[in-house]
């Protein structure tokens, strides 16, 4: 096990080896090239970039209509500008008190559900999926603005934050595209960002393309609220209104998961993580299953994705799911004239 401090490999042959050799693992381990360069350094692993978090949220929300913030870097095998496992991982924990006046959703038992569903390949029914009239416009928005500009609100910038708050930013001040405040250049981060030698980037407010203006370059959510932690009302949110973010606890054997139904078997805890939950399904030995997308690159998991035990609150993956529902404003501004108007 990783102690405090250490500075070895992330990657290690003696997990590998004892997750292949459990004969109830469900999932099979192995090197990853994405992790070839991170070790493990100083704290304790529990801090999340913000930034982290609003790659998984804004992806989520948008099938024909595409608003994805770019959470791989341009660069086939990017070189580790910070290696150290603990710069990927880490959501806090939500306090009660904002929880509190959040609404979690809850579905009918009578709603029938498939018994496996994949948001990649599954067109859902109303909502996130099917909001738009037009067909092929993809908008990447700005990690930058939320990381930056959404201070307090959101957690401590490149020190952490809350899941619900970074969609309640995207409800009340809304996000810049990634044009208007980009994060990545054509090699990778374009300024420091959240190495520790630097502290999290200023909030300007400004758009770097010139003619550009910051207002009306920002787009919005509708609402933002929980999911009920029962499977049928997490897979009912899915099914009707497309994929959601979850939180969950990563240990020192998730970052070797190749393929299965991960379980934790090995290792300590790493930290918080947030992820998007796409869908769901039962595999061949009986077990059910989450199926979710990671922001690790292709080159992780199996080509970048994962399944995990469902049912059974899996690392907590069960416990925080967020989500929220796109809304028109300045979208109509933006695109009507060229590709149609949004049907509400």
């Amino acid at each position: 096990m990783i102690e405090e401090g250490d500075s070895s490999r992330i990657i290690q042959d003696d997990i590998i080896k004892t997750i292949n050799k459990h004969p109830n693992a469900g999932w099979t381990a192995a090197q990853s090239p994405y992790f070839a360069n991170y070790t493990v350094n100083n704290s304790t692993l529990l801090l999340l970039l913000v930034l982290h978090t609003s790659k998984t949220f804004i992806s989520c929300l948008f099938g024909g209509l595409k608003i994805i913030l770019p959470f791989r870097s341009k660069k086939k095998n990017p070189p580790v500008q910070i290696a150290q496992f603990k710069h990927i991982l880490g959501v806090k924990p939500t306090p009660h008190s904002v929880l509190s006046d959040v609404p979690a959703k809850t579905y009918s038992r009578s709603l029938m559900l498939p018994k496996e569903f994949d948001a990649r390949v599954t067109v859902a029914r109303v909502g996130r999926l099917v909001l738009w009239s037009v067909s092929r416009i993809n908008i990447s928005l700005s990690v930058n603005d939320l990381l930056a500009c959404c201070g307090f609100m959101c957690g401590d910038g490149c020190d952490g934050g809350y899941p619900i708050m970074a969609w309640r930013y995207f409800v009340q001040n809304g996000v810049v595209t990634d044009e208007c405040d980009p994060y990545f250049d054509q090699v990778g981060c374009k300024h420091p960002g959240c190495e520790p030698a630097y502290p999290t980037p200023a909030c300007e407010k400004k758009c770097k393309v010139q003619n550009q203006v910051w207002l009306e370059k920002k787009h919005f959510s509708v609402n933002a609220y929980r999911v009920n932690s029962d499977p049928h009302d997490i897979m009912a949110e899915v099914y009707q209104n497309g994929p959601v973010e979850v939180a969950f606890t990563v240990y020192e054997d998730f970052a070797h998961y190749k393929s299965g139904v991960y379980k934790h078997i090995t290792g300590g805890m790493m930290g918080g993580h947030a992820v998007k939950l796409i869908g769901w399904g039962t595999a061949d030995a009986g077990e059910d299953y989450w199926l979710l997308a990671n922001q690790w690159n292709r080159g992780w998991g199996d080509d970048g994705y994962f399944k995990i035990v469902r049912g059974q609150n899996e690392c907590g993956i069960e416990e925080d799911v967020v989500a929220g529902m796109p809304s028109t404003k300045n979208m109509v501004r933006n695109y009507d004239s060229a590709f149609g108007k949004a049907i509400v």
